[in-house]
């Protein structure tokens, strides 16, 4: 598999993107189950599947570009708003940034890496052995660093940030049975994790919400970033409601690279 990724690496990025698109339609039509969960997700935010029509061949470009992320050379990174990350470092503060599943966010954590230094992206370790291992020789790159989903991997989040270092997360992937709440977004409640608000407020860090978009005809990514604005609440249900309705803030700006296939409300085996 090592190799197959090497090899898809020294393709152009517009390349993997058509390739890429391809698949993700076959999946869409070839999967009933991911189609009906991608058009109820959409519909639940208010989209038809014209509108967002787009984010079916994303869902391809998403896996697609991963080789070229991990094993070749860097893809150009645009910028908006990298005023708000120089501020948050004058002050002297960590930084949590907040991605939901759109766009490419491998380029948001890789680009922030090679501009502005250490960031810890915080992930979820595969469960077959070999696409572990695979993952973690290649993720890594020179000041990107990955925390597991463990006591281990919080800690990890937790020094970085008090060493005025940045992390990341996806704050709509579905946590853990226990480590969330139930906060709606878009309108239906999801089981939304915690681990981001405890971490900002610990650490007094500084929360940005970023996501990057993909560029048509492979001219690499823009990462757009917009500051939190106040005070991230203290108590947990508060602060899972806000930082979804930021999140869906955020979709809304390019709904077609929007990983609506995702299962976002999905019950985790014993949680209430």
């Amino acid at each position: 598999m090592t190799l197959l990724f090497r090899a898809l690496a020294v393709l152009p990025l517009w390349l993997l993107h058509v390739i890429g698109r391809a698949f993700g339609w076959l999946a869409f039509l070839g999967s009933p189950t991911y189609r009906r969960r991608f058009v109820e997700n959409a519909g639940q935010a208010g989209y038809r599947l014209r509108d967002v029509r787009g984010a079916i061949g994303a869902a391809g470009q998403l896996i697609a570009e991963v080789p070229r992320l991990w094993f070749g050379r860097g893809a150009p990174v645009q910028w908006s708003g990298a005023h708000l990350i120089e501020a948050a470092r004058d002050r002297g503060r960590g930084i949590v940034f907040l991605t939901p599943h759109l766009g490419c966010f491998e380029a948001t954590a890789q680009g922030y890496a090679s501009r502005f230094g250490p960031i810890t992206v915080l992930y979820r370790p595969a469960r077959k052995a070999w696409l572990r291992e695979l993952v973690d020789r290649s993720r890594l790159r020179e000041n990107l660093f990955a925390a597991p989903t463990t006591l281990a991997g919080v800690k990890q989040m937790l020094k970085a940030l008090q060493a005025g270092q940045a992390i990341g997360l996806l704050p709509d992937q579905v946590p853990p049975a226990g480590l969330g709440v139930w906060a709606p977004f878009f309108g239906r409640p999801a089981y939304t994790m915690t681990l981001s608000a405890r971490l900002a407020r610990q650490a007094g860090a500084e929360v940005l919400l970023a996501w990057g978009e993909r560029l048509s005809f492979g001219r690499g990514y823009r990462i757009h970033l917009r500051a939190w604005g106040g005070e991230m609440p203290a108590d947990a249900q508060d602060a899972a409601t806000q930082v979804n309705a930021r999140m869906e803030a955020l979709i809304r700006e390019c709904p077609s690279q929007y990983l609506w296939g995702y299962a976002r409300y999905k019950t985790p085996r014993g949680a209430a």
